[in-house]
């Protein structure tokens, strides 16, 4: 009898805590991993991008797209959309967006919103598109980035890239 209320104790305590993993594994809110998808937009004219969502300074969200659209005479362009929630932020496109390494180097990429809006005397002002075809090569692969975006009040909505990501457009980039 002394052997027996030790046993039970064990056994009741194993089971509660391979319950306990059980459900952490099943209920733990894995981070989203962005997946690059193919989308034919015309015969022969395919857009591969790739979607993740990112939190700026304040806490607000903002949705990252990187596109590459492969025309049908195989010529490219890679863009960046970034579109804030409304009232977010009113974005500066004469001025370009940029994008800091840690260790201090700044690329920028040109602004390219007025090809995204049918009505270009009423953009919307939380929405941007930006160049990325000539820096893509430039991005490092290894360390994260900080994405200065500019906005009419002269703030600067900062968002975090990490490595991950900016391999996933790399890889956006080379298709085609």
């Amino acid at each position: 009898m002394g052997r027996f209320i030790p046993k039970i104790v064990f056994r009741l305590a194993a089971t509660a805590l391979l319950g306990a993993c059980l459900l952490s594994v099943l209920f733990y809110p894995w981070p989203a991993q962005a997946a690059i998808r193919q989308l034919e937009e015309a015969p022969g004219q395919v857009v591969y991008q790739s979607r993740q969502t990112l939190t700026d300074q304040h806490g607000d969200r903002w949705q990252a797209i990187a596109f590459n659209r492969v025309r049908p005479d195989r010529t490219t362009s890679f863009y960046l959309r970034l579109v804030g929630f409304p009232g977010t932020a009113a974005i500066n496109r004469d001025r370009p967006l940029i994008l800091t390494t840690s260790l201090g180097q700044s690329l920028t990429a040109a602004d390219a919103s007025s090809q995204i809006f049918t009505d270009a005397s009423a953009p919307e002002p939380q929405v941007g598109q930006y160049d990325l075809q000539p820096i893509v090569a430039q991005l490092p692969i290894a360390m994260p980035m900080q994405l200065a975006l500019p906005t009419l009040n002269n703030e600067v909505v900062s968002l975090s890239l990490s490595p991950a990501l900016i391999q996933e457009w790399k890889t956006v980039a080379a298709k085609g």
